[in-house]
């Protein structure tokens, strides 16, 4: 069953002198970024390099149907509390496979972000501070991929995954400049417009690309600057790109990952999320849409994660056996959560008082639940965090130094909110 809605709410560049010393020194670089690339590179970062992959609830996923039910309350709703591997942590019936896996994870239940707007609440939580007009800042995946991805990745350090992505550029790098802007993919299929043409002969394309890597240099000599750097460095990228098409393709896939991971989009999607994070990406981010359930929030909830609990557990239990989880840190955020009391539409409306967020794996303790809500989750009454304290944990999760800075055109940037810290309770 599909629900109407009642709420309407509403990009640093590369090193150019070791490149071009490269290009000088070599000639022509067939394959651009890709030939910088070391052997064996995405093996080793598959084990060692650390990353994050971010799932995005978009609209406001319900506390009380997923994290943090309340079963045979006023506000709890139809559906049961489940027992999970961690002794004591309950979740709701809908998870069953995530209950599964939760030796992996850590609930946070105490999340109070002060912010009922859909777009302010996305803001908040994917750049740990709130929107002004003063300032824009850059979300985490911005943040990932200038603090950790390796600077001659094939793979772009920062990708979103979401229904009908097209392969373009975001603007949510803010000051970090439009290299560490996201790349939006979807459907599981590698970036459109990635494959040469067949009547482009290969020799041609390299020809061709040499070319323009002349009048680029010869252009920059006069008049480089940071924004001439990033349109290089996007020509540089997708020939990188290029050669790891098949990175993006999960029909390479065995039918049995197909099916086990589902085969609606969000299987897809997560299974494609794999295959990039084996391959050396930073930050992967993967949505889910849409829970604004202002009207009939539990028919909703029981359909949309369905799809959830199949393939998020596939996922988290792939990346331990494959020993990824350890440097791979797992989130999971919405905007906000849903209102304890339902409305006369069988829906729960907007509600940042008292909510849950999900993380495991790397540089965080995992099985167990951090914070607590009232019997009726109305309110926090243990370990309130909000979404600054949220980014720095993320931050520090990963190895950074969270309260750091970014040198961006001499000036510095800090990383997070300097005006709040990391949740120690939570770090490993």
């Amino acid at each position: 069953m599909r629900t109407s809605y009642a709420c309407r709410s509403p990009e640093h560049f590369i090193a150019r002198r070791r490149f071009l010393g490269q290009l000088a020194a070599g000639g022509t670089l067939v394959g651009g970024l890709g030939a910088l690339v070391r052997p064996a590179a995405a093996e080793q970062l598959a084990k060692s390099q650390k990353r994050i992959l971010c799932f995005y609830m978009a609209g406001g996923l319900s506390q009380l149907e997923s994290w943090d039910p309340k079963p045979g309350t006023d506000t709890g709703g139809p559906f049961r509390a489940i027992p999970t591997s961690v002794p004591g942590v309950h979740i709701s019936e809908l998870l069953p496979n995530i209950a599964k896996q939760m030796q992996h994870l850590t609930i946070v239940r105490g999340v109070n972000t002060k912010e009922d707007d859909h777009g302010k609440g996305n803001y908040l939580m994917t750049t740990g501070r709130r929107q002004t007009p003063a300032a824009d800042y850059p979300q985490l995946g911005a943040v990932a991929a200038k603090a950790l991805a390796p600077e001659d990745a094939a793979i772009p350090g920062h990708i979103r995954i979401t229904p009908g992505g097209g392969g373009g550029r975001s603007n949510d790098a803010a000051y970090l400049g439009p290299r560490y802007a996201s790349i939006s993919l979807g459907g599981g299929n590698p970036p459109s417009n990635s494959a040469r043409d067949a009547s482009l002969a290969e020799a041609a394309d390299v020809e061709r690309n040499a070319l323009r890597r002349r009048a680029d240099e010869r252009f920059l000599l006069r008049r480089r600057s940071a924004l001439t750097d990033a349109y290089t460095y996007s020509y540089e990228q997708a020939q990188a790109l290029m050669q790891k098409r098949e990175v993006f393709d999960v029909t390479k896939e065995p039918e049995q990952d197909l099916n086990r991971y589902g085969t609606f989009d969000f299987g897809r999607h997560c299974l494609l999320a794999r295959r990039l994070l084996s391959n050396g990406a930073t930050f992967v981010q993967v949505t889910h849409s849409n829970y604004d359930t202002h009207n009939e929030n539990f028919d909703f909830h029981l359909e949309q994660l369905g799809e959830f609990d199949q393939s998020f557990a596939a996922l988290v239990a792939d990346l331990a056996e494959r020993g990824m989880l350890d440097s791979t840190l797992i989130v999971v955020i919405s905007e906000f959560g849903r209102t304890p009391r339902i409305n006369h539409f069988y829906g729960r409306d907007h509600w940042s008082a008292a909510w849950s967020v999900l993380v495991g794996g790397c540089g965080v303790k995992r099985g167990g639940a951090f914070g607590k809500t009232n019997a009726g989750g109305t309110e926090v009454v243990d370990n309130q965090v909000d979404h600054g304290q949220l980014f720095h944990t993320y931050l520090s999760a990963v190895g950074l130094d969270s309260t750091g800075t970014f040198d961006v055109a001499g000036r510095a940037m800090p990383m997070a909110d300097p005006a709040t810290s990391a949740i120690k309770e939570l770090l490993a």
